[in-house]
């Protein structure tokens, strides 16, 4: 039976290696100009440069697990791709939106394969890492622990968030920033400039503010940026130009903006604006810049997450039903799909731009974990403490418990609170919506508190 290494079980020389995985003719510029060595990469002057952790452990061929953290077009698969070809290990890509559990396990036992018959390590390249659930990414650790492969994972999303804290304990976080104008043009310039890879053989030229205004466009991303300079080419030449200025990026910018603001600057002008009109209250502006993100080709998905995180964060308890309009809307879309189920997300978006609004709650979670952060942990009350056992009744926990449902005011006075932040109060209702009888019934409950407490005194 053949595997996926039986075409490659020899080491093979870089150059080899090279012309094999060189792109066709027809394939996207920003393929065909993909770099190939550290030195082609721009930049990430601190990961890369002289002293870089990364070009050092590239030169000691000591690359550990890493997890490339960065927004698109900022360079996680090529840097992957460099650290195979100038190391000895060999490269697997592994997309995490198309395998499943089983999948990661033959590969995993290729890999171990590999290096019991080479001692060569296997690169393992997961795009989109956060896309695994914790079952599949549990499956890479115990490779990982050994060494039989080397796990480069890429990712948009924050990596914390997203995946095992095992995992990521076993794992080096870089994170990649977006490119800047600058690095963006020296790409460009070099696509221009190649005959064989790029656009040299053209004839088209670029004036600098032209190139600028690329970058500017780009936002970030060097995919991005060199399928724009592609375009630029190619409508200057059906033109009859050979030269791309301002202009001539402002009228293709016109006519192709929607289609490349998927990511990058304008897709987060775009969901700020949302944002805001929500919060404006304005339910007209809410669907027009819903609209706007959907025909961009913006993940439905994305735009139903942030107006949960909404939902939460800026209606809270003033609205009760926002979170779970906003559920129902998400799990809507993802049974009808489009065009059906945007309507789902439309619904949601007007019921949360007329929702009261109210950032009690997220203030005072915010709160709570900063205390957390910053101070000590205090110890449990005693009288909060569990008690299973008669030592530990002996020696004080649960001393002074009293079960409030059974008392006349339902609650038992206590001080639940650790002894020093007694008397904090993180969590204040501003009065907007349901909140306002929230507010009332927390005064309420405070006052009664009090009470017990000074029946008990006396």
């Amino acid at each position: 039976m053949r595997t996926l290494f039986d075409d490659q079980e020899q080491p093979r020389d870089l150059a080899t290696t090279r012309r094999e995985e060189t792109p066709e003719a027809g394939s996207p510029l920003a393929e065909r100009m993909r770099p190939r060595t550290l030195d082609e990469v721009v930049g990430h002057a601190k990961l890369l440069g002289t002293d870089g952790f990364l070009r050092r452990a590239i030169a000691a061929d000591r690359v550990p697990s890493l997890i490339f953290w960065g927004p698109p077009g900022s360079g996680k698969t090529t840097l992957a791709r460099v650290i195979a070809a100038e190391t000895a290990a060999h490269f697997v890509p592994f997309s995490a939106v198309t395998s499943g559990i089983k999948e990661v396990k033959e590969v995993m036992a290729e890999a171990l394969r590999l290096r019991r018959a080479q001692g060569r390590r296997t690169l393992l390249f997961v795009d989109e890492i956060h896309r695994f659930n914790r079952a599949q990414q549990d499956a890479f650790l115990p490779y990982v622990e050994r060494g039989d492969v080397v796990l480069v994972g890429a990712t948009t999303e924050n990596p914390s968030f997203e995946l095992n804290a095992a995992l990521l304990s076993r794992s080096r976080v870089v994170v990649l920033e977006a490119l800047g104008p600058a690095d963006l043009t020296a790409l460009m310039r070099r696509a221009l400039a190649d005959p064989e890879r790029g656009l040299g053989a053209s004839g088209v030229e670029a004036a600098d503010d032209g190139l600028a205004s690329l970058a500017q466009l780009a936002a970030g991303d060097a995919r991005k940026g060199l399928n724009l300079l592609e375009l630029a080419v190619a409508d200057a030449r059906a033109s009859g130009g050979a030269r791309i200025d301002a202009a001539a990026v402002e009228r293709l910018a016109q006519r192709k903006i929607l289609l490349y603001d998927k990511s990058g600057e304008e897709h987060f002008n775009l969901i700020s604006a949302l944002h805001k009109s929500l919060r404006e209250s304005d339910p007209d502006a809410a669907l027009y810049w819903l609209a706007r993100m959907l025909a961009s080709g913006e993940d439905p998905f994305y735009v139903a997450r942030r107006m949960v995180r909404f939902a939460s964060e800026d209606v809270g308890l003033a609205d009760p039903q926002a979170l779970p309009q906003t559920l129902a809307a998400w799990e809507s879309f993802h049974r009808l799909g489009p065009p059906e189920g945007e309507l789902a997300l439309a619904q949601a978006a007007v019921y949360l731009a007329l929702a009261p609004k109210s950032v009690g709650v997220y203030h005072a979670w915010g709160a709570a974990r900063r205390t957390v952060e910053e101070r000590p942990a205090d110890p449990v009350p005693p009288a909060l403490r569990n008690a299973p056992t008669r030592l530990m009744k002996q020696i004080g926990y649960g001393a002074g418990y009293v079960y409030a449902p059974d008392t006349e005011e339902g609650v038992g006075g206590l001080d639940c609170l650790p002894e020093s932040l007694q008397g904090t109060r993180f969590y204040e209702p501003k009065g907007e919506g349901f909140e306002a009888k929230l507010k009332v019934r927390l005064e309420g409950w405070r006052e009664a508190r009090e009470r017990a407490r000074n029946k008990q005194r006396t």
